[in-house]
């Protein structure tokens, strides 16, 4: 889809969106389904990128403490609790600029390992990637690599400055070229403009193949970092982009991540009557805080959503 036709899309009456976004939702995916999800840092802070939104960079100023690469067998007792609330996908998340060969990683494949050994999906996101290391998460039993794009490409340099947005298009031609499933989406409400949000969802749309996932992030202002004091998004506009989304990419998991904490019950409900079907799910996401497990599930039982089984795709092609 071409850019002019994703802008006519966005500015269409948001209640007439979500009705086209709920009817493309109910014919590609079942629509009492819910992904739960949990992500978990492995290694907090130190990372030298200079993304504005971040507390774990160290050109911000946020009060965080840093952590080592954790032990593997202390993510897989993680992984297993996670499991045994209800989440069917595992996501590791390393404060890393790029994938270093040695120990760290090959640790980092341990884990991996260990969490598709239990049954759950598993997911990571730890900075660039060569095609090798790809190649070698896919052996380990990686389903899913998350690399956002956070914003258009015309706003990006306005948040980071010490990679490009060529750079991670090439870490998501790597992911491409190993086999692993695209977990790919942005950031809302770090001060862009509409045509911002239009155009980071005509990217996310024509990645080819497109992001199995997308995560709908909604900035969490951190102290300490530059966009502490930014204004917060309109929730509707939140809505419009998870409605865009779902018709663009209408076989994806659009996933409700970063910002859930703020957002009442009610506008989730309409997120989801909007394609959205996946959360992650646990007290935090990397550093900032979310929902807890038993709001969650209470929110799904109200609303008549089940947890939706690992694999099922898998299951469902090898049927």
């Amino acid at each position: 889809m071409n850019l002019e036709n994703v802008k006519t899309l966005y500015s269409r009456p948001l209640l007439d969106l979500v009705f086209e976004a709920a009817g493309v939702h109910r014919e590609h995916h079942a629509h009492d389904e819910m992904q739960m999800c949990t992500l978990l840092s492995i290694k907090t802070g130190g990372c030298v990128e200079d993304c504005k939104y971040c507390s774990q960079s160290i050109h911000n100023n946020a009060e965080l403490e840093k952590e080592t690469l954790l032990k593997t067998d202390e993510v897989l007792e993680q992984a297993q609790a996670a499991k045994d609330a209800g989440s069917t996908r595992f996501c590791m998340g390393a404060a890393w600029r790029d994938v270093k060969d040695g120990r760290g990683f090959d640790r980092v494949l341990d884990m991996v390992k260990g969490v598709s050994d239990m049954g759950m999906e598993a997911c990571c996101t730890l900075g660039m990637l060569t095609e090798d290391q790809a190649a070698k998460l896919k052996e380990a039993g990686l389903t899913a690599y998350n690399h956002n794009l956070d914003t258009s490409e015309e706003f990006y340099d306005k948040i980071i400055t010490t990679r490009t947005y060529q750079d991670r298009l090439h870490t998501i031609e790597n992911v491409a070229k190993a086999g692993i499933s695209l977990c790919c989406g942005g950031i809302l409400g770090m001060g862009e403009s509409e045509e911002d949000r239009i155009g980071l969802l005509h990217t996310l749309a024509n990645l080819d193949p497109q992001p199995e996932s997308v995560p709908i992030n909604m900035l969490v202002p951190v102290e300490g970092t530059p966009l502490e004091s930014v204004e917060a998004l309109d929730i509707f506009e939140w809505i419009r982009c998870i409605a865009v989304a779902r018709i663009l990419m209408p076989k994806a998991m659009v996933r409700l991540s970063a910002g859930r904490l703020t957002i009442s019950r009610e506008a989730q409900a309409l997120a989801f009557m909007a394609g959205a079907n996946a959360i992650f799910t646990g007290e935090k996401l990397l550093t900032t805080p979310n929902p807890e497990s038993d709001e969650d599930y209470n929110l799904l039982e109200v609303l008549g959503l089940k947890p939706r089984p690992p694999y099922k795709e898998e299951k469902q092609q090898a049927a």
